[in-house]
């Protein structure tokens, strides 16, 4: 039987008081690899970054003598595993709550394995957000507490799917992990067309998935980053499936996980054995109600931010944006604009810049058409 509630912390009850854990799962660091091209989208609603990029790519064309190509480039998260454990954490001990923390970064395991060698966060588990292609699109798996004897192993293995997925070995992979009993295997934003091969099409590939590999996925993830309209949807698609819906946040900067989960378990395995009998408890953050594209742009804003304390030293915005040129050179665009970014860049990162100050997100706030709307 699988039973998931749906609690929030704007309500009078303040549901989170009876419980003594609170759980964060799905967040980032500077070990994960960003795709670039949430720059195509945002161009194609707003007038000021299609212009930078038009401008941008012409550039590039002139001085390479080849189209600039967004898919050969990412950009890296501004907080270091130690500062976001630490932005989960204290979310979670304001609520009166003892903290677990599950960091999950795209494809790599540095963060927690790192995290592990401090006394602070000695027992963080061992977890990755893995990119697994799948058909014509691909789908992404939060796998958390990996075995700490075999992490890296498991890490290798994992990474030879997503370079060279052969779709025979995904079963076997998945009923592994599935045999772990400590291990919690999650469909992250199963709705959420990454690819955009269409909603539709990206909907039947989902649905294929749960069809053939649902036996060894444990949950499906209610996002703290998608809109209500997207997480509704998924949380019909959980009912249809008889899986719990988990929490994850999809922290990438410094907003804290707006969806976590509550429990009385005291280790990450209590948890996942709690989630695996089908038994979930999430709490939608206060700041989850705040308008869906203020939350984006606001994220945004925080990706051009400075970061005088960077753990790598990549302090601002173009320290921390890479991208592989025709022979195979990495760089990243500090590196490639010596003498400064291209003027239409400038200017848009510089309104970045400015939108970031207090004032100017208060407004942002303010001008925003309403609340998310949240109805179960």
């Amino acid at each position: 039987m699988n039973s998931t509630r749906i609690h929030f912390q704007w309500s009078a009850e303040k549901p989170q008081a009876r419980f003594g854990t609170g759980v964060s799962l799905h967040s980032h660091t500077l070990h994960s690899r960003e795709l670039l091209d949430f720059i195509y989208r945002i161009a194609r609603h707003c007038a000021p970054a299609r212009w930078a990029l038009r401008r941008s790519e012409a550039r590039y064309q002139f001085l390479h003598g080849v189209p600039l190509d967004l898919s050969h480039g990412w950009w890296t998260p501004p907080l270091g595993p130690r500062d976001a454990y630490s932005v989960e954490f204290d979310q979670i001990s304001s609520l009166g709550l003892d903290p677990i923390v599950s960091l999950t970064d795209h494809d790599d395991i540095e963060a927690p394995i790192s995290l592990q060698a401090l006394e602070t966060s000695r027992n963080i588990p061992i977890s990755v957000e893995w990119t697994v292609p799948f058909r014509n699109t691909f789908f992404h798996l939060g796998v958390h507490n990996l075995p700490p004897s075999r992490a890296r192993a498991w890490m290798d293995q994992l990474r030879a799917f997503t370079d060279r997925p052969i779709e025979s070995d995904l079963c076997a992979i998945l009923a592994s992990l599935h045999s772990e009993p400590g291990v919690l295997t999650v469909f992250n934003h199963p709705l959420w067309d990454e690819m955009g091969i269409g909603t539709e099409q990206h909907r039947t590939a989902a649905i294929a998935l749960l069809s053939q590999y649902g036996e060894y996925l444990h949950a499906i993830e209610l996002n703290g980053l998608r809109p209500w309209r997207e997480n509704s949807a998924v949380i019909r698609l959980a009912r249809d499936w008889e899986k719990p819906v988990i929490s994850g946040g999809d922290r990438h900067v410094t907003e804290p996980n707006a969806c976590l989960n509550l429990t009385d378990a005291s280790s990450f395995a209590e948890f996942a054995a709690e989630i695996r009998s089908g038994w979930s408890e999430v709490l939608l953050a206060s700041h989850y109600r705040t308008s869906h594209a203020t939350r984006v742009f606001h994220n945004i804003v925080d990706v051009f931010r400075t970061y005088e304390n960077h753990q790598l030293g990549w302090t601002d915005w173009s320290d921390r944006v890479f991208y592989t040129l025709q022979d195979g050179t990495i760089a990243s665009l500090s590196q490639l604009w010596k003498d400064g970014p291209p003027l239409s860049v400038g200017v848009f990162a510089g309104f970045m810049q400015f939108a970031g100050q207090p004032s100017m997100r208060y407004a942002v706030r303010a001008a925003a058409l309403g609340a998310e709307n949240v109805l179960l």
